[in-house]
């Protein structure tokens, strides 16, 4: 039978291996989820969000508050601003975290993490949408070309000028192309829109 100790040995490893640890992680391993909370009062984890704790000598990245939402919620997109911000592509520094969801999802809530949500259906929940690994947790988020030309489609909720920016730099910087934005411009029914700074920057 494990001990205490072997037991909290444990957590303490997997916590580090992770980044990101909830209580329920724990369990998967054989340890009891009450072990978070344990270590976390004997000062041996940081408590980053509610349910949420990571080792004190875990690499933490500049992209951490990225791995805590999707971690709380999981299954969710990081777009728009956010993306912009984890590609490079804005000086701008948002005051919440960008996410879509599933148009028929339940509107998911993060009283620690200020968030702003938007609701993608279909395909759009899937195209040109990539897997990142930030402090131990897989983050879904927008690619470049995708995460353009949701700017334009949400110009209204971000600002036009945001999305001009994001397509000069990206175009600027190599890190999208013509055939990339004009696919996604015609699943998020944008091409039109488009078009003129399209040539503009091309």
């Amino acid at each position: 039978m494990a001990t205490p100790r072997s037991l909290a040995d444990k957590a303490l490893a997997i916590a580090l291996k992770q980044g990101v640890l909830r209580p329920r992680d724990l369990e998967r391993n054989g340890v009891p989820s009450y072990y978070a909370a344990t270590l976390f009062r004997a000062g041996r984890l940081n408590r980053v969000g509610r349910g949420l704790y990571v080792h004190p000598e875990a690499h933490v990245s500049e992209n951490h508050t990225l791995a805590l939402v999707a971690k709380r919620i999981p299954g969710s997109i990081i777009c728009l601003l956010s993306a912009l911000r984890f590609h490079e592509l804005t000086t701008q520094l948002p005051n919440a975290t960008w996410i879509a969801v599933s148009q028929k999802g339940r509107r998911p809530t993060a009283n620690d993490i200020p968030l702003r949500i938007v609701r993608f259906s279909g395909n759009a929940l899937k195209d040109g949408v990539r897997e990142y690994a930030l402090d131990g947790v897989t983050v879904r988020i927008t690619d470049p070309a995708r995460t353009v030309v949701d700017c334009f489609k949400y110009r209204n909720k971000i600002g036009r000028d945001v999305a001009v920016e994001a397509l000069r730099d990206a175009m600027s910087q190599r890190k999208v192309n013509l055939q990339q934005l004009n696919q996604y411009a015609r699943m998020c029914r944008v091409s039109k829109f488009m078009q003129p700074y399209l040539e503009l920057y091309v």
